[in-house]
């Protein structure tokens, strides 16, 4: 049976990124002796999801691919033989980017994903944005996992898990920053039902910044054939207190389930959709803040 434990650091930042990368570090030690395969942080943990809008500060807050800060988490990776999910203010392209690199147990780089959807109605609008969603296969110690990500806002919009799932992934990580309500919960419960594949999301604890923590993890699998009716697919949902809450994924069942059920690409009618790239913005759905 293969399994992939999933460790959500649902952690308190410190106030520098020297700070940040300790306890950081420290927490992926204790996520590897908890028996993780793979180490996620929140949402920007490199600056605890702050953002500068003066630019100058900005660009001194990011940190490009190769940065020290980077390097140590690749570094911990390969000793730990565990891959880890970090996240940055990442300074590429000339303009700050929302970012997540997955390294994996041997220290390789094999996702690197920018937000695609910023909240530009609020202090995201001054970054600049992913314009993809990517998968990866990752290696891990039972065998391999078909991973992708969505960041935090990505998670409201149905397109961002679909297209994950169209490339194949079996398990999206969700680094997140904001108040986990009931609603926004059912989002990933959805988006999990929907495409037949597990999420993991990360938060910060309660009173960081405006987060409430709930880190929460869903498999995706509503129907097994030994159940008289649909079964829970939340494996976990943390409190909101700091901690470490580790997610375990049956990837057995998940592909069984995967193999024979209706939800996912099998009964698409992608002829039908083509009114989901008209890029028109009609009322009531118009914004003025909204970027081209």
């Amino acid at each position: 049976m293969q399994h992939f434990r999933v460790a959500l650091l649902q952690l308190l930042p410190g106030k520098t990124l020297q700070e940040n990368q300790a306890i950081g570090l420290q927490a992926c030690r204790r996520a590897k002796a908890m028996g993780a395969d793979l180490a996620l942080f929140p949402e920007m943990w490199s600056t605890g999801y702050t953002i500068s809008r003066d630019p100058v500060r900005r660009r001194a807050m990011s940190v490009p691919p190769d940065h020290e800060f980077l390097r140590a988490f690749a570094s911990c990776a390969r000793e730990l033989e565990m891959a880890v999910g970090v996240t940055c203010l990442e300074w590429d392209d000339s303009q700050a980017k929302n970012a997540l690199f997955v390294y994996d147990r041997r220290g390789t780089m094999v996702l690197h994903y920018a937000k695609v959807h910023t909240c530009d109605f609020g202090e995201e609008a001054c970054l600049g944005r992913g314009d993809a969603f990517y998968t990866a296969d990752l290696d891990t110690a039972q065998g391999r996992v078909r991973i992708g990500a969505m960041i935090c806002y990505d998670r409201e919009f149905p397109e961002s898990a679909r297209l994950l799932m169209l490339q194949g992934a079996e398990i999206v990580l969700v680094p997140n920053a904001c108040p986990m309500e009931i609603n926004r919960l059912a989002q990933l419960r959805a988006r999990a039902y929907e495409n037949m594949m597990g999420l993991a999301t990360c938060n910060y604890p309660a009173g960081w910044p405006d987060c409430n923590g709930h880190s929460s993890a869903f498999d995706g699998v509503a129907y097994l054939p030994d159940l008289p009716q649909s079964r829970d697919t939340c494996l976990l949902e943390a409190g909101g207190e700091a901690g470490i809450y580790l997610a375990d994924f049956d990837m057995d069942m998940l592909r069984a389930y995967r193999q024979t059920e209706v939800h996912g690409n099998a009964y698409r009618r992608p002829e039908c959709y083509r009114l989901l790239l008209d890029e028109q913005i009609r009322p009531p759905f118009v914004r003025p803040d909204r970027r081209p």
